[in-house]
């Protein structure tokens, strides 16, 4: 029996909804960077974009542990000297809960052009509102 493997063309592409209040950032983020991959699909294959689009609802309230608001640093460098940012997790979901939950994510990506690829199928709004009801999103429930 020969091994399938899919090709680009015969990928067929569902909407998945992932609700993250109160859930935490990092159980929101490998759920959504499983199915941005297509690994939950049998017909997975490691070197094709096979993987689903998905709306990420509630950003803003997503939950982390610990002393994490605190003590996590994200960094940003514009090139040049003295250009180093830093931004704790606290003022990150107060200001730019979208931009966190898309690093959270897109970190958990193939960082090649798959992996970019893969990252443009991920859609983060802060609150509940999006824009993508005409497609039938699935929701995904999150343990």
């Amino acid at each position: 029996m020969k091994s399938f493997m899919q090709t680009k063309e015969t990928v067929e592409r569902g909407w998945y909804v992932i609700d993250a209040e109160g859930k935490t950032l990092g159980r929101v983020a490998t759920k959504a960077a499983h199915i941005l991959r297509g690994k939950h699909k049998p017909t997975y294959t490691p070197h094709v974009d096979c993987g689903d689009n998905v709306i990420i609802i509630n950003a803003a309230k997503v939950k982390l542990t610990g002393k994490k608001l605190t003590d996590k640093k994200y960094y940003d460098h514009s090139g040049y000297p003295g250009g180093l940012r830093e931004r704790t997790a606290e003022v990150m979901i107060e200001s730019y809960p979208e931009e966190m939950l898309e690093r959270a994510v897109k970190g958990m990506l193939p960082h090649n052009r798959l992996g970019r690829a893969m990252g443009k199928k991920l859609y983060v709004y802060a609150d509940e509102n999006h824009k993508h009801a005409a497609q039938k999103p699935i929701a995904v429930e999150i343990k």
